[in-house]
């Protein structure tokens, strides 16, 4: 007899649990939820205080304005979450974290499923994040409340590659930063809509040449929006020389 694998599963550290599923009880991520494609646990930080208040943050140190998460708290919050837990990536969505990619996304969703913490105030205690090795992640250069929508953000990415999630296989090969470029414009019918008419090229007929103009227009919206991405993909390998011998 086989049993099948677990399913890929994603523990949330949060002082607002009841802001999930949220979105990610909907569509592809809710139907994959609903299925057992993958499970979602929201825990509470606060269950882990041990004080009558349930106190979770303290004044920063060397002072200056707003809260910081604690770090006894916090630890003992991943240390009961990760209870019986085999080794799986510890994250924080940080702002100062580094930016999540698409290749990252993909690695986190071939492995068993994170551990993500949601910071709030002004952030947690820096000796938690060294103690715990957690894995600070952004998702843009900008503040949020909180760590919430970012994990949100994080999760769904991860989701719809896991197996089964979408139709088709192939849906999440050939679209923005699968190839380090983002992704060519999209069409549809109507064949004209508002005096703009879908380019010839699409309904040629000819796969090759399809495929060219797409990997252009690719390319050409890559130069133009993320100059940092196309600065930074790898360079085309030149082809070697054609040699000839004398007969």
């Amino acid at each position: 007899m086989t049993t099948s694998p677990p399913p890929w599963r994603a523990t949330v550290l949060t002082l607002f649990p009841e802001m999930f599923p949220g979105p990610l009880g909907l569509s592809l991520a809710g139907r994959a939820l609903a299925t057992g494609l993958w499970a979602l646990e929201a825990r509470d930080i606060r269950a882990s205080a041990t004080d009558r208040h349930r106190s979770v943050d303290d004044t920063p140190a060397g002072g200056g304005p707003g809260m910081v998460l604690r770090a006894d708290v916090l630890a003992r919050a991943i240390d009961e979450a990760e209870a019986g837990v085999a080794d799986r990536p510890r994250l924080l969505m940080s702002p100062r974290g580094r930016p999540l990619t698409q290749s990252r996304v993909r690695a986190l969703a071939e492995g068993p499923g994170p551990l993500i913490v949601c910071g709030r105030f002004e952030g947690i205690d820096q000796r938690v994040i060294e103690a715990r090795a957690l894995e600070e992640v952004s998702i843009g250069d900008y503040v949020l409340s909180g760590g919430e929508i970012a994990a949100m953000a994080l999760l769904d990415a991860c989701v719809r590659l896991l197996p089964g999630v979408m139709g088709s296989l192939s849906s999440g090969e050939d679209e923005s930063f699968s190839d380090g470029l983002l992704e060519y414009p999209q069409y549809t019918r109507p064949q004209e809509f508002e005096g703009r008419a879908i380019p010839a090229i699409l309904l040629s007929g000819d796969h090759a040449r399809v495929a060219a103009w797409r990997r252009q227009e690719a390319e050409a919206l890559t130069r133009d929006r993320r100059p940092d991405l196309w600065a930074g993909r790898p360079a085309t390998p030149k082809k070697p020389p054609k040699t000839t011998t004398d007969g």
